[in-house]
């Protein structure tokens, strides 16, 4: 049959579970059954006709469904896969790393029946090969002192060529090296060959489980993916000489999970730990390859939304202008540093100021100086976003900047700038921004939305955090939830109790002996279509509840006044509220959930309310 699974397909998969090279791979077609997604990507049951696998296409297939070439009951070709034991499951499981559709959906599962008779037919001689010294073919050709001359040469060939080796170098011809891609948190046995693209301090901390170090890495492959490895403790130790910036390594026996959203920092769906067991050998004796550096760049006019978060940007702009060389004294250290200032423009006609630190500003910075007047393209890597001025970008450790590059994003912004862009003029991108709007705090009439618009939309700020206004009462606080926390009053971060009296901050590693107060809280809120949670922070809480956590507390201790605690709660519900909130993703067990923040409260200004209701009520009649 064309259009049909491959005979005993899973049977030779099962017989060579782990190929060392693509000329390993057998050739099969297998049909695709039961096909459905599992978080990130999808899973499937492979079926031959006759015997039938657990199966997991990675995240970089999960387009191909998404299309419609991969389908429940279409046919495959396994051009790659391992096969691997997954925890706390009795069955393995066919990890699919490289196909391609030989067919759509077929009408229905394909199945084969095979007679005993003719399985007996092909059993036999196989089993004659076994048991017999020789066997004659009819040609004079003896096929077992055949196999093993070519078994014993392929012996020689490896052991002679492996004795003198180093083990990266017997590494990389035993075992498969997987692209970063492919791996995934279901494979018990990898390798991969990277560079050490950013590399880390070793760093101490101090938890309620005692103290430690930890530092992290970069990894890169040829392909250009990247994925970051944490180590912890005496791994930390044992690879933190051993890892150098720009050197290549083999890298296996590490785990993988998925990475927390919120704090990482390449874009990868999964991070790496590797521990003292890990093995990593550096890369020697060959051509080292460049990886190729990938951008998520960011318009310039879209940085507001950026501002003081937790990620890191990628831009690209023409060069308007370069600072002379400057000495900062830093307030943390008191310590002078260089710094140079580079102001860049895009398609969006507005302008930014890029502030390079140390190295950068006395090497790069110096030559974009001395090439200013040709408007050089620049493409920034890892640069943080502060309000400096409105909005404004600096580099850190990790940054990089490449002048010129060859990259379609830069082919373009020359051939703009060249042809329209040089002779407008710009404007900067913190031109006419108040310093509530870089937080998406702008009018309370702007973005006005109801609740069930909201939530409805469960898809709202997977990328970015949305920003929206809402009309909304508080209808109810929970009275016996945490309402606050113990807050350093030097940075407001959390502190915890001190050895012998008062309270530690890890953020400014002292012992202090007050601390206060600061609202923590979620409340719920109605509006005219439903009802949701909103999370709230310390001044927009003071403005709900009507006083201060500490004046909270005081209400709440006091012996026989849990009446006026009450009270002071139920005085807070049923009042009208303005709300700017933020619409976010968290991810908790893998699962997508949908966060609102309370960003700023006001109170409803009954004139302006009913002026913006009748100009909404002329736009829907002139609609």
């Amino acid at each position: 049959m064309a259009n049909a699974p491959t005979p005993g397909g899973i049977s030779k998969i099962l017989a060579n579970p782990s190929p060392d090279s693509a000329s390993d791979v057998p050739q099969v077609v297998l049909q695709v059954l039961d096909l459905k997604a599992t978080g990130n990507r999808y899973m499937f049951t492979a079926a031959d006709g006759d015997m039938k696998l657990k199966s997991i296409l990675p995240s970089n297939l999960t387009s191909e469904v998404i299309s419609g070439n991969i389908q429940n009951l279409g046919l495959i070709r396994v051009l790659d896969y391992s096969l691997n034991d997954i925890p706390n499951k009795p069955e393995k499981y066919l990890i699919v790393t490289k196909c391609e559709v030989v067919s759509s959906a077929l009408e229905k599962e394909v199945k084969f029946e095979v007679k005993k008779e003719e399985a007996d037919i092909v059993l036999k001689p196989k089993q004659e090969l076994d048991d017999k010294s020789a066997v004659n073919t009819g040609s004079g050709i003896l096929l077992k002192p055949k196999q093993e001359l070519v078994a014993k040469s392929a012996a020689q060939i490896v052991h002679e060529q492996s004795t003198n080796m180093a083990p990266s170098a017997r590494m990389s011809m035993t075992r498969r090296v997987h692209p970063l891609v492919y791996l995934n948190p279901y494979q018990g046995d990898w390798t991969i060959k990277v560079r050490v693209t950013d590399k880390g301090n070793l760093r101490t901390y101090k938890n309620a489980q005692g103290e430690g170090c930890v530092f992290n890495v970069v990894l890169t492959d040829e392909d250009g993916t990247q994925i970051q490895a944490t180590m912890f403790n005496e791994a930390a130790r044992k690879f933190y000489e051993k890892f150098s910036l720009g050197k290549v390594y083999y890298v296996s026996r590490g785990t993988l999970k998925v990475a927390n959203k919120k704090f990482k920092t390449v874009q990868n769906d999964y991070e790496m730990t590797l521990n003292v067991n890990s093995q990593v050998d550096e890369v020697t004796n060959e051509a080292a390859f460049v990886p190729e550096t990938k951008f998520n760049f960011v318009k310039i006019d879209m940085l507001g939304p950026h501002v003081n978060g937790r990620d890191l940007v990628d831009v690209v702009g023409v060069v308007q202008s370069v600072s002379p060389t400057m000495s900062i004294r830093r307030k943390i250290n008191n310590e002078t540093a260089p710094k140079r200032d580079v102001t860049i423009a895009d398609e969006t006609k507005k302008t930014v100021v890029v502030s390079l630190w140390n190295d950068l500003a006395t090497t790069v910075g110096q030559e974009l100086l001395d090439i200013v007047d040709q408007s050089p393209i620049i493409a920034l890597k890892y640069l943080r976003v502060g309000d400096f001025q409105g909005v404004s970008l600096s580099t850190i450790s990790r940054s990089s900047i490449l002048i010129n590059p060859d990259i379609k994003e830069a082919h373009q912004l020359r051939s703009w700038y060249d042809s329209e862009g040089k002779a407008i003029s710009m404007a900067s991108v913190s031109s006419g921004m108040s310093p509530s709007s870089k937080s998406g705090s702008r009018s309370m009439y702007t973005d006005r939305v109801s609740l069930s618009h909201i939530l409805q939309n469960k898809s709202l700020g997977e990328e970015k955090p949305m920003f929206f206004s809402i009309r909304a009462y508080v209808s109810f606080i929970k009275p016996d939830q945490t309402m606050w926390y113990r807050a350093c009053k030097t940075c407001n971060k959390k502190v915890t109790d001190a050895i012998g009296s008062g309270y530690w901050c890890e953020s400014c590693q002292k012992n202090d002996e007050e601390c206060s107060l600061r609202y923590i809280m979620v409340v719920r809120v109605s509006d005219a279509s439903c009802e949701a949670w909103l999370s709230t922070f310390n001044a927009e809480a003071e403005r709900i509840v009507g006083c201060t956590a500490e004046e909270l507390d005081g209400l709440k201790s006091q012996i026989g006044e849990e009446a006026s605690y009450q009270l002071k709660l139920k005085e807070a519900t049923w009042v009208p509220h303005l709300f700017r909130v933020s619409v976010s993703q968290n991810e908790y067990n893998n699962e997508k959930r949908q966060r609102i923040t309370v960003r700023s409260v006001a109170p409803v200004d009954f004139a302006a309310e009913s002026r913006f209701l009748l100009e909404e009520i002329a736009k829907m009649k002139a609609s």
